[in-house]
């Protein structure tokens, strides 16, 4: 490794003008880059750790910053180094996207709605450098190949809001990677994605930081994620660097308090073997949950038998339907009162439309769900609304579920208002209460949603769907954005809850060290079948299907001593779900391992079923 670091920050300070003042982002941070080493910057939103980032390319201008103080040296490969905190904006546009390439968290604002995926991705390229257009967009084509986008070809004609988010996350890690640049900042750039994916975009982070020498800066607050990628780690807190140090020392002998209770809000996948009941997580310098184990009850109260659900694909002149999106077919489920079903699986695979289905907020095909003995697929529209009473939904973006412009108190209220629950000074009462359950102080009753952080705003989320004391809720991934101390707050709440309510979960996530966490049973997706079900305990320990083990093999674990390798990342690409109108799967046919652990038999999508490599199993070979 050279000793001249290609990126040097020196004692930052950032500031930012608000109405009460001047607020300081960050204070005296300093760090450096070296080629070819990863660095990443850990710490909860608001600790300062994007700030730095954007400083870096000057981008924290455009929201509002200003760089009070502090060098940025960038090694361009000449004489001396460029300080970036003084160069005027023609230079700052010529080092963006290609000396240094960025990777921001959040891939619709990152993307333009208007211009196609091809246009997006070959500006850049036309930009920075002298290809022709043909060139560029042969060059868009390979990046698309090389972040694995199913039918890339017909992906270049495409807008972003008809892609998934992780594709379109994947379409922004293509674009900061169009023109090899020299250092590649990446903002939380797998917090959205799959399992599979994020193991495959960092292998892909890490091959191009091997074959290029490319520096990566990597901001994360998910450290199984930072033990994969780090050569060094820099922990952040409230704006000021707390502690820094090679990525086996932070994890094996941390010495900040603030670095103790990070790692220990980790959900470590492996950490509940030989436990057959979720527990609550023993967090640092909170004070004790209950962790007695959730036993839940034989009472059964969500019954689901070959669900099917498709979507309309229209085209042609008169927008016919041509074809069928298979998003849910032929899925059964089991749930009873006070327990956890998680249904897993990579984007697109239909666990979130099958949640919906339940809810009937998306119409089913076929099939029927009974909740408590009362068939929901066939209530009228008076009786459903009625019947949703029983039924909530936590959702995953907690800012898009609450409206902007209501006080947290009256949404919290609302569904009681909605159905004519109790007086108002009840209600009132009750949202007091429930603000008190979720651990919030009573005075948030009257802010809106934009004064609070995301796991205040989730906390907000859970209150309302307990409003009307559902025996259900569908939590789809409720948690996936948050940071992990918070994370780790949210799911012992939940728990805790579920404890007291005798609450019943359909807990949708990719995150397999949560799901691990917080299941009795597991649910495997793919391709809208369930190819595994089973209790928690079989599903994780004994394996049976190659796609659950190749699902189980992606997971990062936070410790560095076990990181993957290209060789755990097998993976066959996903084949589309879009069939002819002709096109009638057969059924879903299971073979039982063990009492509760069924496996789908079969050649569904690729993944035919192989007899089992031996207990907990990896990734087929």
């Amino acid at each position: 490794m050279l000793d001249q670091p290609i990126a040097q920050v020196r004692n930052l300070r950032v500031e930012f003008e608000t109405k009460n003042g001047r607020v300081v982002g960050v204070e005296d941070v300093s760090f450096d880059v070296q080629p070819g080493e990863t660095v990443c910057i850990v710490g909860e939103s608001g600790s300062g750790k994007s700030v730095s980032s954007l400083s870096l390319m000057r981008l924290v201008e455009f929201g509002g910053g200003e760089i009070a103080g502090g060098e940025l040296l960038f090694d361009r490969g000449e004489a001396e180094p460029t300080d970036l905190a003084k160069q005027g904006t023609g230079m700052m546009r010529s080092i963006r996207g290609n000396d240094i390439g960025m990777i921001f968290q959040e891939p619709m604002t990152a993307l333009n709605p208007v211009f196609t995926i091809e246009r997006q991705l070959t500006e850049g390229i036309c930009v920075h450098t002298s290809m022709s257009g043909e060139k560029a967009r042969a060059r868009a084509l390979e990046l698309l190949k090389l972040v694995r986008i199913p039918e890339p070809e017909r992906r270049l004609k495409q807008y972003p809001h008809e892609l998934s988010g992780g594709m379109r996350q994947r379409i922004v890690i293509a674009m900061a990677l169009a023109c090899e640049p020299r250092i590649l900042i990446a903002d939380e750039p797998t917090t959205a994605l799959d399992v599979t994916i994020q193991a495959e975009i960092l292998a892909l982070i890490n091959r191009l930081k091997n074959e290029t020498g490319t520096s990566v800066l990597f901001i994360t607050h998910d450290m199984a994620v930072v033990a994969q990628m780090a050569d060094r780690v820099i922990v952040m807190y409230r704006g000021r660097k707390v502690e820094e140090g090679p990525v086996e020392d932070i994890f094996n002998n941390p010495q900040h308090e603030y670095t103790k209770a990070l790692l220990a809000a980790v959900p470590k996948l492996g950490e509940m073997r030989g436990k057959a009941l979720p527990e609550p997580m023993k967090l640092l310098g909170r004070e004790e949950l209950s962790t007695d184990p959730i036993e839940g009850t034989d009472k059964l109260l969500l019954k689901v038998d070959s669900l099917i659900t498709r979507f309309p694909v229209r085209g042609g002149l008169l927008r016919r339907t041509v074809a069928q999106v298979h998003a849910v077919e032929d899925v059964s489920l089991r749930l009873n009162a006070g327990r956890t079903l998680s249904l897993v699986g990579e984007s697109g695979c239909g666990k979130s439309t099958c949640g919906r289905s339940i809810l009937r907020l998306v119409e089913p095909q076929s099939g029927s769900i009974e909740l408590d003995g009362e068939d929901i697929l066939a209530m009228g529209p008076e009786k459903l609304r009625r019947a949703r009473q029983q039924m909530q939904m936590i959702f995953q973006d907690p800012f898009a579920s609450l409206n902007p412009q209501m006080r947290l108190g009256l949404q919290v209220a609302e569904p009681m208002v909605n159905y004519g629950a109790g007086s108002a000074q009840e209600r009132t009462d009750k949202v007091a209460a429930l603000f008190d359950r979720v651990q919030l102080p009573r005075d948030y009753m009257q802010r809106y949603p934009h004064e609070l952080s995301g796991g205040q705003r989730q906390r907000v989320a859970i209150a309302r769907a307990l409003a009307l004391q559902p025996k259900l809720i569908i939590a789809d991934e409720a948690v996936s954005a948050l940071d992990v101390s918070v994370q780790a707050e949210v799911l012992n709440l939940m728990m805790e809850l579920q404890q007291e309510m005798g609450l019943s979960y359909l807990f949708i996530s990719h995150d397999m060290a949560v799901v691990e966490r917080v299941s009795h049973d597991v649910g495997v997706m793919y391709l809208g079948r369930v190819v595994e079900i089973g209790p928690r305990q079989q599903i994780f320990e004994n394996p049976q299907h190659p796609y659950t083990r190749a699902l189980l093999s992606a997971v990062p674990v936070a410790d560095p001593a076990q990181r993957k390798t290209d060789k755990d990342l097998n993976f066959k690409p996903i084949p589309s779900p879009v069939h002819g109108m002709d096109f009638e799967p057969g059924p879903s046919l299971y073979e039982e391992i063990s009492p509760g652990h069924k496996v789908l038999v079969g050649d569904w999508g690729e993944f035919e079923r192989e007899p089992a490599k031996g207990k907990g199993s990896p990734l087929y070979a």
